[in-house]
């Protein structure tokens, strides 16, 4: 052997023999010293049965130890008391944890502890100072019992009968105030009575815990508030919310905790119950962003009960049972920036026995929804606390199904395209808001919502507005292609239609005075037909008469059928009417107008400036209405019943009727009219005028002929107390033009043997002396070849009808050819004559009283000789009975 060799073992010989002697050494000496070097040189008391170390290895060995605090009151260091059974330890740091107080280790065991641990209080934020950190690489626990408190002396975390694993363990005081008290990557893990205590206001309890193969199983989770709602309220009177929870069972696998990240797998929770109480305070938005993150594989929760209460102790939504499945849920700093502050991969969503209660009621009793479809059962709306001027919904619905192409928010905007909903058996009344927005509604979170397909079918709704109920009954609607999105200058939404098709049957619609209804209504955007359509006055003419302020007519109207052709917008924010054809069959209307309230102050404008103040563009090709009854009735004060005007099959074309807003279309109105006046004499109008023409001209002309001249007396009769008792109007003629000032034109009447009769107010007595004077004027026969006669300087009263104005035209025709060219000389003339007949007859009347004085002169001497009879006949009698009075 080598000299260098012989050498070299001989020192190694000599090392090992000096490190057995070392650690021989050490160990008599922790065994004998340790206990007192730990407690004079650490905050420690610690004594031991057994204590075997390994100084190269660093594994330490101790059986029966008791560990306590010197000073229990310092907060600056982990605090301990208890004891361990068995403690083994692999690579313990013992330079660290002489000379730099930190505990660390590869592997540590501990076999029956029972300890309370007390956490150092927590680092100084200004310093960045950690104290006292525990770092363990792996720990395992044996049927442990741990305590685990705050610095304050709180209880922060217990357990019984604990059995640990736990890979690369870290648990320091900073790790509590992110509200995750430990740190590590692998865990095996069965214990009972957890208690955990995050803050002062919750607790969280666990009766059992259990691991295999990575499955965690979790028995009575509950998160229970430490103080009354009363209390939550006092103390903390600016948190908006105080939860309860409750799992009986929830099982899930493979738990990663890291440092600010929380990640499991195969969620399954049961019979979860859920109940927050509001305490009515607007939540204040976070000043720090949350700086953790949540992924869950998948999550289950089967048979979840929610219950969220009003500040008043009232329920605001209640679920009976709800189910949840997610696929790759996430929670983290950029999810929670979104309204769905969560993500996900798949989800199907369902529940039963759901109650919402607020200004409106929901109640269903089940829905079931995903990110492709959803679907609802017997949803009821109802009213419930009244909020004066909102809208409500008395609804009820069987089925409500979906299928949704994108469900999305991006940048807090909703984004949403529905592929079809279909909505089915709807009964009830929506009632509409009387209450105007004192602000525009902007956008909302609204991005783009798309709806491609539409249906309602086999309902009943009823849409009531302002007292004025819109009713549908079997009510069958398709809408396609609907469009919602902000409008350019964001002032609320945009709403676009491409196609409709909307059928309902006994249609009907009341207002103050009228009860409107169809018995059939079809609509689609190129077709509208009305069957059957009438509209009837809810009142009488006497009530009618009480209920208005001014003048107005009452209608009295019904229609066999309405049909349109054409194109039409009513939807969008470009609304619009086009028909080339529109059809009224059968129309049979009633006008009723008393003079007894007061004249309408309003301007009437003309039918042209009507027209042009219509805000959409409305173009109507050519409009017929057919084998129709016209009936005008009017009364005044003094008149005994109406004055009835008829015009029976009555036939009008008009075309292009407009609003003078299509650029390119014709915007002269032609009006033709065809009907039987009185029922006794064909008459024929023709009237137009331009839409486009901001004078309002206007021209009207048109015939009548062969009309007995007592066929005006239902209408003059009653209203002027004047009857025609004989003649022919053979023929009328007019033709005026005019504007808003006034009208002028021509007249032509034909009339023979023309003679009135004037009547007393009730239209019975014959006043012989005035229908003789006014005969007298009248020209009884206009000859063979009448000339016209001139209508002129005809003034329009602002506050009267167009048709005021035309009568009025007629009136000074009429005036013109009855009486004569100098009217008003003629008319004076009568009136004189009538002033003289009133004059003999007051006269006459001042005779007659006269008489009557004189008559009761004479009979006064009479009564007086009657009078002085009686007395002396009395006088006699007392004589003759002297005891009678």
């Amino acid at each position: 052997m080598k000299k260098w060799v012989k050498k070299l073992l001989t020192g190694l010989g000599i090392l090992l023999l000096l490190l057995l002697a070392a650690n021989f050494g050490l160990n008599i000496w922790l065994k004998t010293q340790l206990p007192d070097y730990i407690k004079k040189n650490t905050d420690y008391k610690v004594s031991y049965k057994t204590l075997d170390v390994d100084l190269g290895s660093g594994n330490i060995f101790a059986a029966g130890i008791t560990i306590n605090s010197k000073d229990p009151a310092n907060t600056n260091v982990i605090g301990l008391q208890g004891t361990i059974d068995t403690l083994k330890i692999s690579r313990f740091g013992i330079y660290d944890a002489v000379f730099n107080k930190r505990i660390s280790s590869t592997d540590l065991l501990l076999a029956k502890p029972n300890l309370n641990i007390s956490l150092a209080q927590p680092a100084d934020r200004k310093t960045g100072k950690k104290r006292n950190p525990v770092l363990f690489e792996n720990i395992r626990i044996n049927k442990g019992s741990i305590n685990i408190f705050k610095h304050t002396r709180q209880k922060f975390l217990s357990v019984k009968e604990l059995d640990l694993f736990v890979e690369n363990l870290q648990m320091t005081e900073e790790s509590v105030e992110d509200k995750l008290p430990v740190v590590f990557d692998r865990y095996d893990i069965k214990g009972k009575n957890f208690f955990f205590r995050p803050d002062n206001v919750y607790a969280i309890t666990i009766s059992n815990i259990t691991t295999s193969n990575g499955q965690m199983s979790i028995r009575n989770f509950r998160l229970i508030p430490l103080l009354s709602f009363a209390q939550f309220k006092r103390f903390y009177p600016k948190k908006p919310k105080l939860f309860e929870f409750s799992i009986p069972k929830m099982d899930f696998k493979d738990v990663v905790v890291k440092k600010n990240k929380i990640s499991l797998a195969n969620a399954d929770f049961q019979n979860p119950v859920l109940t927050v109480h509001n305490t009515g305070i607007k939540p204040k938005k976070a000043e720090k962003k949350l700086n953790f993150e949540v992924n869950l594989e998948d999550v289950k929760l089967n048979n979840l009960s929610v219950l969220i209460n009003k500040p008043d102790g009232s329920k605001l939504l209640f679920a009976k049972t709800l189910n949840v499945k997610v696929n790759q849920l996430k929670f983290d700093k950029v999810t929670a920036e979104e309204i769905i502050p969560i993500g996900y991969k798949d989800f199907h969503f369902s529940g039963k026995d759901i109650q919402y209660s607020n200004h409106q009621n929901f109640s269903l009793e089940n829905f079931a929804l995903n990110p492709k479809s959803g679907e609802i059962r017997n949803l009821v709306l109802s009213p419930g606390t009244h909020e004066p001027g909102k809208g409500s919904m008395d609804l009820k619905t069987g089925h409500i199904a979906f299928n949704i192409n994108k469900f999305e928010f991006v940048k807090r905007k909703l984004n949403l395209d529905l592929k079809d909903v279909l909505v089915e058996n709807v009964s009830g009344t929506i009632k509409a808001a009387t209450n105007k927005p004192k602000v525009k509604p902007g956008p909302g979170i609204i991005q783009s919502v798309i709806v491609r397909k539409m249906s309602v079918k086999n309902s009943d709704i009823v849409y009531d507005k302002g007292m004025q109920p819109l009713a549908f009954h079997d009510l069958n609607a398709t809408v396609n292609a609907i469009e919602i999105a902000p409008k350019p200058n964001h002032q609320g939404l945009s709403f676009k239609v491409k196609d409709y098709f909307l059928t309902t049957r006994n249609f009907a619609y009341k207002t103050r005075f009228y009860n409107l209804s169809a018995g059939l209504l079809k609509l689609n955007k190129n077709k509208i037909q009305v069957n059957n359509f009438a509209m009837k006055p809810l009142v009488s003419r006497a009530q009618f008469i009480k209920m208005i302020p001014v003048e107005r007519d009452l209608y009295d109207l019904k229609v066999s059928q309405i049909a349109a052709d054409g194109s039409w917008d009513l939807f969008s924010d470009n609304r619009s009417i086009n028909a080339s054809n529109v059809t009224v069959l059968g129309a049979d209307a009633n006008i009723f107008r008393s003079k007894i309230p007061d004249d309408d102050p309003k301007v009437k404008p003309l039918y042209s400036r009507l027209l042009r103040s219509i805000k959409i563009p409305v173009t109507v090709k050519n409009l017929d209405l057919k084998n129709s009854v016209l009936v005008y009735e009017e009364d005044t004060p003094e008149s005994a019943g109406p004055g009835k005007l008829t015009f029976a099959n009555f036939n009008m074309n008009v075309k292009n009727l407009n609003s003078a807003k299509v650029k390119g279309k014709p915007t002269k109105v032609d009006i033709k009219i065809d009907c039987s006046f009185m029922n006794l004499a064909p008459l024929s109008v023709n009237w137009n005028f331009d839409v486009a023409d901001h004078n309002d001209a206007f021209s009207i002309s048109g015939k009548t002929s062969n009309l007995p001249a007592s066929g005006i007396n239902p209408f003059i009769r009653p209203y002027l107390h004047v009857t025609a008792t004989a003649g022919t109007i053979q023929e009328m003629l007019f033709n005026f033009k005019g504007n808003p000032a006034g009208i002028h034109g021509t007249f032509n009447l034909k009339h023979k043997e023309l003679k009135i009769a004037i009547l007393n107010k009730n239209n019975q007595e014959k006043k012989g002396v005035l229908t003789a004077v006014a005969n007298i004027f009248i020209r009884s026969d206009s000859g063979r070849f009448p000339e016209s006669v001139a209508v002129e300087n005809v003034e329009r009263d602002p506050t009267k009808s167009f048709f005021n104005l035309f009568w009025r035209g007629i009136e000074q025709g009429l005036k013109k050819t009855l009486i004569g060219k100098n009217v008003e000389k003629t008319e004076n003339t009568v009136k004189d004559a009538v002033s003289s007949v009133k004059e003999v007859k007051k006269t006459v009347k001042e005779l007659k009283k006269d008489i009557k004085t004189k008559k009761e002169e004479l009979a006064a001497p009479k009564e007086e000789k009657k009078e002085k009879k009686g007395f002396l006949k009395k006088i006699f009698n007392k004589k003759e009975n002297p005891g009678t009075e």
